[in-house]
């Protein structure tokens, strides 16, 4: 009889947005679970706190500081992960950007930017990581950040409910080509994560009641909800899950 392991020991993690917030944690929570995680998002000094904090742990740990809303840097970034410990086997696709604006006020800078980082960075990394590492030793798992926007309308939010829906198709498509190479592909969908960032973003009581409101559970994520789903889908406990997406939003979405 064989129960479902969840341990990550032996494993390579490549997480992007990794300085802060929720990233930061699901750096963390990997490498409690056994993986030595590669981080990666543009500030440096944030970066070489959360390296310093998964030694501290017991595991690997390494920095690589780039901008990935410029692909060029997106793809030597990913290039440079796998050379570091070797390979990669893990990739959580963490990094996005939001700027709300009413529909009639988008621009075009900030549209490209949103579409940059949060899905075409995602793609050319993923591309990278599973042709060059993950084909190589036998498969991985790939984990995408996308949102409950991406399934459901939030307003003020058109590029970026549009650019976490693209995440999800993007998602199954890559589960259906990589499966061959028994690479796993799945997204999760989380609804509003109170890290401080989201804390200064949902101060105002009414705008903070309203969404809670929508919540069948009635409470806001916390970045460990995030990280449970990410550490099962890393596992091998979720070897014979692909192309599929997690919500992790409270029942938002089921309403």
């Amino acid at each position: 009889m064989s129960f479902p392991r969840f341990s990550l020991d032996g494993k390579v993690a490549l997480v992007t947005g990794a300085s802060k917030g929720i990233g930061r944690f699901l750096a963390l929570a990997l490498a409690d679970a056994g993986a030595d995680v590669i981080v990666t998002a543009r500030t440096e000094s944030q970066l070489e706190e959360v390296r310093d904090e998964i030694r501290r742990m017991g595991r690997r740990s390494e920095y690589i500081a780039a901008d990935i809303s410029d692909v060029r840097q997106a793809i030597e970034m990913a290039k440079e992960a796998i050379k570091v410990f070797g390979k990669v086997d893990i990739l959580v696709n963490n990094a996005g950007v939001s700027f709300p604006q009413p529909a009639f006020e988008v621009d075009e800078k900030s549209w490209d930017m949103t579409f940059a980082v949060n899905l075409k960075a995602m793609f050319f990394i993923s591309q990278v990581i599973a042709r060059e590492s993950m084909v190589k030793i036998g498969g991985g798992k790939i984990i995408n950040v996308s949102s409950q926007a991406g399934v459901v309308a939030l307003k003020d939010h058109a590029a970026y409910c549009a650019s976490k829906a693209g995440v999800i198709l993007l998602t199954k498509v890559l589960a259906v080509e990589w499966a061959p190479y028994n690479i796993n592909v799945n997204a999760i969908a989380p609804t509003v994560i109170m890290t401080p960032m989201a804390e200064r973003a949902w101060a105002d009581p009414q705008k903070r009641a309203e969404m809670l409101r929508s919540i069948p559970l009635g409470r806001f994520g916390r970045p460990e909800d995030v990280a449970g789903a990410v550490i099962f889908l890393a596992s091998p406990a979720s070897d014979l899950i692909t192309g599929e997406v997690i919500m992790i939003d409270g029942g938002y979405t089921s309403v």
